[in-house]
């Protein structure tokens, strides 16, 4: 027979779960889950699907209401880099297992101060050899030596008559979710980082290369201008104008790779690597897709998928729990104490009915004048509370409006992306007609300068405006929660350690578990 079984047997564990409940209800408010802000959208207006773009990154998208985030939703871009990013970073990143290790703390801690509801007992045994001079009594002969053998059973305890016990592992519980939201946050926040990063990568390298391109043909126009002064077909000035431009085209280049080159740092750190270890990994604009459909989660949902708001509200069931600490405080408290033990000179006769000794104790202890101590520092829970309530609305509104940003944002630029597209073909076609003009000599070399300026801006704002809308849904995905609830996020390394046979005096529920999903 285990001794979990024999345990069982002997009814202790009905005592202890009964010794949870002595007290009858605790001091202090009962927390309650806020409810949701009372609206059917984010935005003051509809939500209508984009317009279509030519070319790359001019996906039409359309918002469905209700629809769930997936658990994974960086694949909504079809990049294996991407997700080969991501992974590398959720198994590498030193956040991630900072938040993992805090979480496992936070449950360590919570486990720790629940055995308070249970009594304590600690056992002791001693031998001691002695010698006692009969003098010590008054009295005349040899001395007297002896062994003596004891042992000793101490054990007290303090019923949670007010719960102040109970509110404590309350507020132990109410921060272990505070942490594992903040495991969730910081998941979200690397995983949106990451493909950011990546996407922000490759509209870099998109500018790069369409500068590159526009220095090859400026430099080949030079050489063609050169050959054509020295056979005086053009003057000296048109050639001049376009090495200025030249120039000027080339020196647009080098910020353009300080940035990229900074943007790869960004991204090794998020994979957990030194800037040194880039192996050079790329996410080409042209490879990535956008999504047609994306999903708009029920506003009343969205303060249960965010995990900021999530951890916000634990924050506020903790002060709640706290408040009711400093209240039980400043009540009597009643201990219950009993010792058992034995005293003999044999080691055999130490468990005889005659070397047997034992006592019990109550003792009631409360506070009779502190100065108002413990009065103010309730109030100071009570404060606590207010602040972490108002935090909470705070983070709410903050979240709203991140997820009507995020809305306005992939309308906006899509809108922009096709106004650049329609900027770019435009552009494309007064060069050709202003290089047409200047061979007929009905225009100036001037003309062909500013039409080639023209159009190099023209392609590098429709790049940026690809990466824009890729950016967008990122932003989207990020702002509804990231899915999380549709996932498994922790590890071992974030699961409280078993205690062998501690663990059976834990109350069931005691330690946090993973919270619900939200409700679709």
């Amino acid at each position: 027979m285990s001794f979990r079984t024999f345990l069982r047997i002997g009814g202790l564990i009905p005592l202890v779960q009964a010794t949870i409940s002595l007290g009858g209800c605790a001091v202090g408010p009962d927390f309650e889950t806020p409810a949701a802000p009372a609206v059917t959208g984010y935005t003051a207006g509809g939500l209508a699907a984009t317009p279509a773009a030519g070319g790359q990154g001019g996906t039409a998208q359309r918002f469905v209401s209700g629809s769930d985030v997936p658990a994974v939703w960086w694949q909504v871009f079809r990049s294996r880099q991407i997700e080969a990013f991501v992974r590398e970073a959720i198994d590498n990143h030193p956040d991630l297992a900072a938040a993992q290790a805090a979480l496992r703390q936070a449950r360590e801690v919570a486990a720790a101060d629940t055995s308070a509801l249970l009594p304590s007992s600690t056992g002791s045994a001693s031998v001691t050899r002695n010698q006692v001079s009969p003098a010590q009594s008054g009295q005349t002969g040899p001395a007297s030596l002896y062994t003596l053998y004891n042992t000793s059973v101490p054990v007290s305890f303090t019923p949670d008559i007010f719960g102040g016990k109970r509110r404590g592992i309350e507020a132990d519980l109410a921060n272990a979710d505070y942490q594992r939201f903040q495991l969730e946050a910081t998941y979200l926040t690397l995983t949106a980082n990451v493909v950011t990063a990546a996407i922000s990568d490759a509209s870099y390298a998109a500018q790069i290369r369409v500068t590159q391109e526009q220095i090859d043909g400026q430099r080949q126009l030079v050489a063609l201008l050169e050959q054509q002064f020295a056979l005086g077909a053009v003057s000296n000035s048109d050639v001049l104008t376009q090495k200025a431009q030249l120039a000027q085209t080339v020196a647009t280049l080098p910020p353009l790779q300080k940035s990229r080159a900074q943007n790869r740092n960004q991204l090794m750190a998020y994979l957990g690597r030194l800037p040194s270890q880039d192996k050079g990994e790329v996410v080409p604009l042209a490879n990535l897709r956008l999504p047609r459909d994306l999903p708009v989660s029920v506003p009343s949902l969205l303060v249960r998928q965010r995990p900021d708001i999530r951890a916000a509200e634990s924050q506020v069931h903790q002060a709640s729990a706290n408040v009711g600490v400093a209240t039980a405080n400043m009540l009597p408290n009643v201990t219950l104490s009993a010792s058992g033990g034995s005293s003999a000179l044999a080691l055999s006769a130490l468990y005889g009915p005659q070397t047997i000794a034992w006592s019990v104790a109550a003792s009631i202890t409360g506070p009779i004048f502190d100065a108002g101590s413990l009065f103010h520092t309730k109030e100071s829970k009570v404060a606590a509370l207010e602040q972490s309530s108002a935090q909470y609305r705070s983070t709410v509104i903050t979240a709203f409006q991140n997820v009507a940003d995020a809305l306005r944002a992939i309308q906006s630029d899509a809108a922009l992306l096709k106004a650049q597209v329609d900027a770019e073909n435009t552009a494309a076609e007064s060069l050709k007609m202003s290089q047409a003009q200047f061979k007929a000599g009905s225009t100036t070399f001037i003309s062909v300068i500013n039409a080639e300026q023209t159009l190099l801006t023209a392609r590098i704002n429709r790049v940026k405006a690809q990466a824009s809308r890729y950016a967008d849904t990122v932003a989207l995905y990020q702002s509804l929660g990231g899915g999380w609830w549709n996932r498994v996020d922790e590890t071992p390394a974030a699961e409280a350690k078993p205690a062998g046979i501690a663990a059976i005096f834990v109350p069931a529920g005691a330690l946090p578990a993973p919270p619900p999903p939200p409700a679709n």
